[in-house]
């Protein structure tokens, strides 16, 4: 999370800060209206940029996605950056309109307008043969941004319409990007600000295009077909073995692939709970946490075809630390699946200590956890919360004394890991590293 904060601060300062520049905010005096005018060039301005940085982030550029620490950590930004451009977008559309307003309701006097200088040269005077086009397509513009990012981030709208319709910003960013080419203040295109934003944006327009032609991530494709199922019902996880009908690269243990099992819902993030053994063969546990996963137990058939997507993330257990503690709780237990897998085949040495938190035991599923630990000569405790209650750091310390030599691994919900961290500092244990997999990326 920290290199998440990191860009997304360095990112905005960047931008105020060669805006500052561009503007010569500090060598101006300013009254209400032309500061006005000044935060309407500002927010316009970090607003596009933003949102140009959110389109490249859907291209799941490679180089950072390793520096951030994995795909679900660029996903991550990806949403901060999402609710970034919504504030600063809504106080764009407020210093235009605001003012209107309070002048309508004679709370507010009307400013003298100057007189329209001359335009400087023929470049000048093609932008502004186009101002009102783009005033009109920048307000529309507002409106789609606000509705389609907050369906991204509401929850409780289904995945599948978050699918089906984020895919829209892009035609939305194309037409904000018009806006902010023929609407930024002439002078900036000379400043080291449009040097950043320019190509920036253009990177952004091929982004939204390969978006719109469903181009991202087709490299990494391959289709598959269902071999097996089976179905967990007391904990309603549902197991799907598959075999490749493509090429695959392979993948290491706790990754993720997007998976597709149905065109009209789209792709899912699922980890994949199978090792690698290049013979075409990948598992998947899902777990029925939505409208779509309750379903898929009756939907899915053997022989039917899935296309999958992948592999990405970085939860991969490789440390120095010759100890390692995992903790999975409920569906956050399927990296830590493939992980034995693989340790039954190649074992590393490794002193490690697994804990199971589960609201919903399954015995058949508990017995594969066993199973899976025992061939990996993994230490592994199921904590049943129902009867044990939440797992503490005092209920790991008992288990395995000192973690000082440690480092840990977590997947599970979010609050959880916060928890543990807080009593990790609280005690002043320092762990060689804490390993988070941001599996929710809505």
């Amino acid at each position: 999370m920290t290199r998440i904060k990191t860009v997304l601060w360095i990112g905005l300062l960047l931008v105020i800060g060669l805006w500052m520049g561009a503007e010569q905010i500090l060598a101006t005096n300013y009254e209400f209206f032309s500061f006005r005018k000044s935060m309407i060039y500002l927010t316009g301005i970090v607003t596009i940029t933003v949102m140009a940085f959110a389109m490249v982030l859907a291209l799941r550029p490679k180089f950072l996605s390793q520096y951030l620490g994995g795909l679900d950590k660029t996903y991550r930004l990806h949403k901060w950056l999402g609710i970034t451009a919504l504030i600063f977008s809504l106080a764009h559309y407020l210093w235009i309109k605001a003012p209107h307003w309070l002048i309508d309701a004679g709370l507010m006097s009307k400013p003298n307008r100057p007189h329209k200088s001359a335009a400087n040269g023929e470049s000048e005077a093609f932008f502004r043969n186009w101002h009102e086009l783009a005033e009109t397509i920048g307000e529309w513009g507002f409106y789609f941004v606000a509705l389609l990012i907050l369906i991204a981030l509401i929850k409780w709208f289904p995945y599948r319409l978050f699918f089906n319709t984020h895919r829209l910003l892009a035609i939305v960013f194309l037409m904000l990007v018009f806006h902010s080419v023929v609407l930024m203040k002439f002078s900036y295109w000379q400043t080291p600000l449009a040097w950043l934003v320019g190509p920036l944006m253009g990177l952004g327009v091929l982004a939204a295009l390969l978006s719109l032609l469903r181009k991202i991530g087709n490299r990494k494709s391959a289709v598959g077909v269902i071999d097996d199922i089976e179905l967990h019902p007391d904990n309603r996880v549902l197991a799907v073995d598959i075999s490749l009908k493509d090429r695959w690269p392979g993948h290491e243990p706790g990754q993720f692939a997007f998976v597709q099992f149905d065109s009209n819902e789209g792709h899912h993030p699922f980890t994949i709970t199978s090792s690698w053994h290049d013979d075409g063969k990948l598992s998947f546990h899902i777990k029925g946490l939505g409208d779509y996963t309750n379903i898929l137990p009756e939907r899915l058939k053997k022989g039917n075809l899935v296309t999958i997507e992948g592999p990405y993330g970085q939860f991969n257990f490789k440390s120095s630390a010759n100890r390692q503690v995992w903790i999975g709780a409920g569906i956050g237990i399927t990296p830590f699946m493939a992980r034995m897998e693989d340790l039954e085949q190649h074992s590393d040495g490794k002193d490690i200590d697994l804990f199971y938190c589960t609201r919903m035991p399954d015995k058949a599923f508990i017995d594969k956890i066993h199973l899976l630990a025992a061939k990996a000569n993994i230490n592994v405790f199921v904590i049943d919360e129902n009867v044990d209650g939440l797992l503490s750091l005092e209920d790991i310390l008992q288990q395995t004394g000192n973690l000082d030599s440690a480092d840990m691994w977590f997947c599970g919900p979010g609050a959880f890991a916060k928890t543990l961290q807080k009593s990790l500092k609280r005690q002043r244990i320092k762990l060689q590293g804490f390993h988070q997999e941001l599996f929710q990326f809505r």
